[in-house]
């Protein structure tokens, strides 16, 4: 069983396991596949943080951060519908928050 890490933040979820990847499909039909770096809720809203992967770009590797706001729930309350971030200073706040809450776990430059 992989080991449930946490972010020094109350406001952070982590994954529920390291390298976890979501298929999307963008406006086009194209599919993107995002590794799933934790969920930060701020001001009531929830944001995702995900990391672009590829062939180039493997899971667990590192590069540009992606910031998707959760628009749906399920049942469960789990996020099961989200939308790109589209106010900057809303998205650099939030990534201001996800950097703060997980400082422990990874590396930012």
């Amino acid at each position: 069983m992989a080991e449930i890490r946490e972010g020094s933040a109350p406001n952070f979820c982590p994954p529920v396991q390291e390298g976890m990847v979501l298929s999307f499909q963008d406006d086009k039909g194209a599919v993107i596949d995002l590794e799933f770096l934790g969920l930060i809720v701020q001001d009531d809203m929830r944001f995702g943080f995900f990391f672009p992967i590829d062939e180039d770009n493997p899971a667990l590797s590192s590069g540009e951060v992606v910031v998707l706001e959760v628009t749906s729930l399920d049942e469960d309350g789990q996020p099961d519908a989200f939308e790109l971030v589209e106010d900057e200073a809303i998205a650099e706040g939030a990534y201001a928050a996800f950097v703060e809450a997980t400082k422990d776990l990874y590396r930012f430059e």
